[in-house]
């Protein structure tokens, strides 16, 4: 069964629960190694990316339908019976009869007769019964919202509480929802109707995206084996994402620090507004997240960047103080931005991991601000939500960094559609998933003061 679609699936979601692996890495191993047809790898990723997204409310389903827990060494039956109960609520693509038929074929494979009853058993009497009396159970208020849109209770309570019940509730049923893939155009190398252009000859469809005059939405076809991928025209990136290097508005010549880099996209973005002129030191704190930086930038055909190892949090033993132009603090963050493409996240972050982080941003933003030189700006961003680890921070930021203060043209380097959700008085973005269909992002810039003020540690 190396070829079956739902085998490989399986394989993915069993790796995922048993080893924490995250979801989209080992998807992307699979989908390399698999002899699947294009259209079919679509399938495996809607499966895997579905049947993790909804796993409480599918395991409030699955627990009335088990009469009795199945045994520790074929808890593998469980992530089957997942993957086959996402299909058949939730999925109009395949017949229920053919998906209880593999989910069976797979236990006969993988186990024993005895367990391919169960497995058929209790798929055909969700086939039958549908799910309106198991429906009554679901509960109340926050109980209810949080098998609805199938993440965490504490979550949703703390959106609402953060953001209003209608904003988390927008953000949990955006969040079930599949990501669109969004590229950004290298335009040191061409410009966006080209590549539209030579997409479509590749039999890629593609169309202009709504943030960044760099990005484009491609609507149809596998962008990373296209030409126009290979040959360095366009990298893989999110459109909220794309905001984090206007933000910082790098200009030829200039010295830049990306303190936290990997894999690299806000790199090479800023690499590229700079015509390869100037230099873009990037950071991060892991070897093999240094090779796909470097890699990245080879592909782009970018001789700017410097990308090395180091704890960010640890800059001042390796760079001079005030040395940069620009700094970029991408921190890492709990990701509640991009559940979509990861939603492992939802179920393996807790409150207490959200406390914990933004005790490490804070150390490494304070650090890199000591990087940049008077005049320069300082970008603190994540790919979260949350206010503990975005506004909090970065009120945080400037009671203890007295000179700093926000940077008064924050709002001319965005967007015009997005500049109405920055506060007024205030140098931040909150982008939330809803908005724009892209990732959920945080964006604040700081400008260091040329005169007065006092550095506190």
């Amino acid at each position: 069964m190396d070829n079956n679609i739902r085998a490989i699936a399986l394989d993915v979601l069993l790796k995922v629960e048993q080893n924490q692996a995250y979801s989209n890495l080992q998807l992307n191993q699979a989908l390399q190694k698999a002899n699947v047809k294009q259209i079919d790898k679509g399938l495996i990723t809607s499966i895997v990316y579905g049947t993790i997204q909804r796993k409480n409310t599918i395991d409030f389903y699955l627990d009335q339908l088990l009469n009795k827990p199945i045994k520790k060494k074929d808890r593998w039956v469980l992530t089957l019976l997942r993957l086959s109960i996402f299909q058949m609520l939730y999925m109009d693509r395949v017949p229920d009869h053919a998906i209880i038929h593999e989910a069976v074929e797979i236990t006969k494979h993988r186990g024993h007769q005895g367990l391919a009853g169960l497995v058929n058993g209790i798929l055909r009497k969700l086939q039958r019964e549908g799910t309106e009396t198991m429906d009554k159970k679901l509960g109340e208020g926050a109980e209810r919202a949080a098998l609805e849109y199938s993440m965490p209770q504490w979550l949703f309570e703390r959106w609402s509480d953060q953001f209003g019940l209608e904003d988390a509730k927008k953000m949990g049923e955006t969040n079930l929802l599949a990501s669109p893939v969004t590229a950004r155009v290298n335009t040191m190398l061409t410009n966006r109707e080209e590549v539209i252009l030579q997409l479509q000859e590749e039999g890629i469809v593609a169309v202009e995206g709504e943030l960044s005059p760099e990005a484009i939405i491609i609507q149809e076809g596998y962008l990373p084996e296209s030409n126009v991928y290979k040959k360095g025209w366009v990298t893989i990136q999110d459109e909220s994402s794309m905001l984090v290097a206007k933000a910082v508005a790098p200009v030829p010549g200039e010295k830049i620090l990306d303190a936290c880099a990997a894999p690299g996209g806000k790199s090479t973005h800023m690499a590229e507004m700079m015509k390869s002129k100037g230099k873009v030191v990037s950071l991060d704190l892991h070897e093999h997240k240094i090779d796909l930086i470097k890699n990245q930038a080879a592909r782009l055909g970018l001789e700017n960047i410097h990308a090395s190892v180091l704890d960010a949090r640890k800059v001042n033993d390796e760079f001079e103080s005030q040395s940069f132009d620009k700094v970029l603090v991408d921190a890492p963050c709990s990701g509640f931005g991009v559940i979509r493409k990861k939603p492992d996240l939802k179920w393996s972050k807790s409150e207490e991991d959200v406390s914990r982080l933004s005790v490490i941003q804070k150390d490494i933003l304070q650090s890199a601000s000591q990087m940049v030189t008077a005049g320069g700006v300082l970008v603190y961003s994540t790919c979260t939500v949350d206010n503990e680890e975005n506004k909090q921070v970065a009120d945080w930021f400037l009671e203890n960094q007295t000179d700093f203060e926000w940077d008064s043209q924050f709002s001319e380097k965005m967007p015009i559609n997005v500049r109405g959700f920055i506060i007024e008085g205030r140098s931040d973005l909150q982008i939330m998933p809803h908005y724009f269909n892209s990732d959920g992002f945080y964006i604040a810039a700081f400008r260091k003061k040329t005169t007065g003020g006092e550095k506190h540690a």
